[in-house]
């Protein structure tokens, strides 16, 4: 059983030591509850549970504490693939939940898995999921003051469960004052990918993402047989060809565990039931 997760990146030039300290030890809680669960769950369950814990922690620009978009709203995205039946589902600007990650979980068991905008907001409240406010101060205040905190908003999980099935999750609360309608990397398999081979959740610039279709690369090129490292490598380098600003947390049918980033920030934390691995 293995799990990694990943909280964004981290802006150095507008959060401060504080914030890197709280996140890094938000991630090291959340990744032991999230094995904790593992252990009596299947990989599916378990990258749900995990990005849940981070969309309800206001320190990650996920659910709760999502970025304000043009127009002064949020809109958040998130994703499922379960690696073992290769269904992916998920929510695109979606607005007034808590959880994004559930309801994308909900939708599995659904023909149409991928909803957006008022038909997936619809969707949850017949479903059960209340009417929630993601907004906290600090995010208005931002928005007021024309400020953009530098987050680069995405949240992931991926899991190896004691059976061998991989699953990854992504959640996102944008990058902030986006065109209203934007639609990020986080909903789609180029930022959240898995088979019975690998499984991957990314962060960063979306369109970025998007355009080098980096989880869905690197899955293929591990089950066309490169190593999980070379597959990052090939798949990194193409990004840097146009400058493409990413990170990726993955691991593979065989439990390695491998993440890469093209600017030295992304906060994550690893942990295999006895070594825990964190950005510092």
């Amino acid at each position: 059983m293995k799990i990694i997760i990943h909280g964004g990146f981290f802006s150095e030039s507008s959060q401060s030591h504080e914030t890197k300290t709280a996140k890094q030890n938000a991630l090291q809680v959340i990744a032991l509850k999230s094995f904790e669960y593992l252990k009596n769950h299947t990989a599916a369950e378990t990258v749900v549970f995990a990005v849940s814990l981070l969309e309800d922690d206001p320190l990650f620009n996920a659910g709760t504490g999502s970025q304000i978009q043009s127009d002064g709203k949020i809109r958040m995205s998130a994703a499922l693939m379960d690696g073992t039946t290769q269904k992916f589902s998920g929510v695109i600007n979606i607005q007034d939940v808590q959880n994004p990650i559930q309801i994308a979980q909900v939708l599995m068991k659904e023909e149409d898995r991928v909803l957006g905008d008022e038909g997936a907001k619809i969707y949850a409240q017949e479903h059960g999921f209340e009417n929630y406010s993601p907004e906290i101060e600090q995010r208005r205040t931002e928005y007021l003051e024309k400020l953009n905190n530098g987050g680069k908003g995405t949240v992931g999980c991926v899991a190896l469960d004691a059976a061998g099935n991989l699953a990854a999750a992504t959640s996102t609360g944008g990058k902030g004052f986006e065109i209203v309608g934007r639609i990020s990397d986080s909903a789609t398999v180029a930022g959240n990918y898995a088979n019975a081979d690998c499984a991957v959740s990314c962060t960063g610039v979306g369109e970025d993402i998007v355009s080098n279709a980096t989880a869905t690369k690197i899955v293929t090129r591990v089950t066309d047989g490169m190593s999980l490292a070379h597959a990052f490598d090939r798949t990194f380098a193409e990004l840097a060809e146009f400058d493409g600003f990413a990170g990726a947390i993955a691991i593979d049918k065989e439990g390695n565990i491998f993440y890469r980033d093209s600017h030295p920030k992304m906060v994550f934390a690893a942990y295999d039931g006895s070594k825990m691995e964190v950005f510092r």
